[in-house]
């Protein structure tokens, strides 16, 4: 019994080993058949994928940015250009420990807290291997100072890169723009792929609206990499294209020739021709010099340039709202004609005020003992208040209003630069939007003359005057002509003046608001006979005269002692030769006074130069 149960325990555990011996063979067969199964799957089903990412180990991509399109004027001189310059420039995975380098560097070079908090913020939108700018324009000193130390910092080179450049400084500061570093708000908006390589963009004017033609497309090189991820030879290369050229209709000399005119006063100066809306001149004062933002301007002079007196980084010819005053009177005349149906030999007695029925308040005019009875032409031509006090309030302000947006009051001119404000012209829908309150006759009568709500920009009245000067055809105001070169797939400007919409105007109502304006400059009346010495060719101008502050019922404005930021704005608009026009000109000048003094002969020496006379304007 003894034996036999020894026999049957050394017959189960022979069972089990044969048992465990088969499981173990089984689960061999079952992993070999996965391994033939996966060696399949790789070198059948999953080549393409993983031949690409052996591939991409071995050789990686560099971009090459474009070389950024030109701008000149109309007359071929460059605006904005690109030179050569050196940079110093880090490549993040051949330094060891960036932040010694880094420190280093700062105290070798007197590197800035700007120039590395820009560095780091630009190193953590590129790649490992490309080389990051810490500063962009290096003295010769400086190229020299590292030159000498270069072995010292591996992975820290300087090389050669195109930068842009203004050569007319604050002459066009407002117009062209300027680029700038590439921000985390710009990458939320940009293409990454696009900007690989590239590390500014239009950040103002001309700059930024024409961004994508200016830009033009970027290359890229495809390098062989060793194991460490360091190139050792390019295997090929796409060039990139270069951004398109611009050329503006703006002409540089009556640029300089506008900015002079302006002095040493806060304004805006705008010439149009008429015809096609061109801008010839477009100044703002105070100006600024744009090349410092290339580089990256410190925090500190960026806030002094923000709170310098008379804010020189605001383009006032575009974005400037100002009551517009009596330079409102042609458009407002027009109205009474076309609408009212009124003659322009129907008169107006003024007293020197204006009294709406069953009112005891006094609308005053401008000239204190009033003009007496007047028509339409001698209204305009001497600015007289109550007569367009009369006007708007036999048309009513929603009248009034429909008629002042033919000529573009209360909307953008759709100009191509970016910010321009829409101005105001108010009717009563308007006001109870945005005020919840109700219409009051009283403001239909200073709205007549440019005064209470509403607001217009420079660049508004250049074209509102250009629209008459063109017999009420409607042009859209432009800066850039055309553009060649760049990507032929992106749309370039096209200007095409015969599809220009038409406000309708009667021969007889136009010559006659023509023939008062151009009384304003060459009669003894005129508000702004004071610029018609010596003139070879006639204008038709219109002089304002806006209130900063209310006056009140009793108070005389001219006896009044008032500080200087309060006095009355100037403006003075124009179009000339009267009889066939070829340049319109709108000028603002904060608190100036009187228009026909002061803001008339700036008018006058652009004009002058663009038609070619050179005498001296009195």
């Amino acid at each position: 019994m003894e034996d036999f149960d020894r026999y049957g325990s050394s017959v189960n555990a022979s069972q089990d080993f044969i048992q465990r011996i088969t499981l173990i063979v089984v689960i061999i067969i079952f992993l070999s058949l996965l391994l033939v199964a996966r060696l399949v799957y790789l070198q059948v089903a999953g080549f393409d994928h993983y031949e690409t990412l052996s591939q991409e180990n071995r050789v990686k991509i560099a971009p090459l940015p474009p070389v950024r399109g030109i701008i000149y004027d109309r007359h071929g001189e460059v605006l904005a250009d690109n030179v050569p310059t050196y940079s110093l420039e880090i490549t993040p995975e051949r330094v060891v420990d960036l932040e010694d380098t880094l420190s280093r560097l700062q105290s070798l070079l007197g590197l800035s807290d700007d120039d590395i908090a820009r560095f780091r913020n630009q190193r953590s939108r590129h790649k490992s291997f490309e080389s990051v700018p810490v500063k962009l324009q290096l003295s010769e000193d400086e190229i020299a100072a590292f030159s000498v130390r270069m072995p010292f910092f591996p992975g820290v080179e300087i090389r050669a890169r195109m930068i842009r450049v203004y050569p007319y400084g604050d002459l066009l500061g407002h117009v062209v723009g300027y680029v700038g570093r590439i921000s985390e708000s710009d990458m939320a908006t940009l293409d990454p792929d696009a900007y690989s390589g590239t590390y500014h963009i239009g950040k103002s004017g001309l700059e930024k609206n024409y961004e994508a033609l200016l830009h033009g497309v970027a290359g890229y090189e495809e390098m062989e990499t060793n194991v460490q991820g360091r190139a050792v030879q390019v295997l090929g290369t796409t060039p990139p294209l270069a951004g398109s050229d611009l050329y503006l209709s703006l002409d540089v000399r009556l640029q300089r020739i506008a900015m002079d005119a302006l002095g040493d006063w806060q304004g805006a100066l705008v010439a149009m021709e008429p015809s096609s809306g061109r801008i010839l001149a477009l100044a703002s004062k105070p100006a600024f010099d744009p090349n410092p933002f290339v580089y990256g301007i410190s925090h500190k002079a960026y806030d002094a340039l923000q709170n310098a007196p008379g804010r020189p980084l605001y383009n006032r010819a575009v974005r400037g709202l100002y009551p517009p005053g009596s330079t409102v009177k042609p458009f407002v005349s027009l109205a009474g004609l076309e609408v009212l149906g009124l003659g322009s030999e129907h008169t107006v007695f003024c007293p020197g005020y204006y009294q709406l029925p069953g009112s005891e308040h006094k609308y005053r005019d401008w000239r204190k003992g009033g003009h007496g009875t007047v028509n339409l032409g001698a209204a305009l031509t001497q600015s007289c208040d109550v007569y367009y006090y009369d006007m708007a309030q036999r048309l009513g302000i929603d009248r009034l209003q429909s008629y002042m947006k033919r000529f573009g009051f209360g909307e953008r001119t759709g100009v191509d630069m970016d910010g321009e404000n829409r101005g105001l012209f108010p009717n009563q829908a308007w006001k109870m939007k945005q005020r919840k309150q109700a219409w009051y006759p009283g403001e239909t009568l200073i709205a007549g003359i440019g005064q209470g709500y509403v607001q217009a920009t420079p660049l508004q009245l250049a074209r509102a005057v250009a629209t008459l000067a063109n017999r009420g055809r409607l042009v859209t105001p432009y800066l850039v002509d055309r553009a060649e070169g760049g990507d032929p797939a992106l749309p370039h400007p096209a200007h095409d003046v015969s599809a220009l919409p038409q406000i309708a105007i009667r021969p007889e109502h136009y010559r006659a608001v023509v023939d008062a304006m151009i009384n304003v400059v060459h009669s003894q009346q005129g508000t702004a006979k004071g610029i018609a010495q010596g003139l070879e060719y006639r204008i038709a101008g219109k002089t304002g005269t806006a209130q900063v502050f209310t006056v009140g019922q009793n108070q005389d404005y001219k006896s009044m002692h008032i500080d200087e930021a309060m006095r009355d704005h100037a403006w003075f608009v124009a179009f000339a030769p009267a009889d066939n026009p070829s340049i319109a000109v709108s000028v603002l000048i904060e608190h100036g006074g009187h228009g026909g003094s002061v803001a008339a002969p700036m008018a006058r020496k652009v004009m002058d130069a663009y038609l070619g006379y050179t005498h001296a304007v009195p």
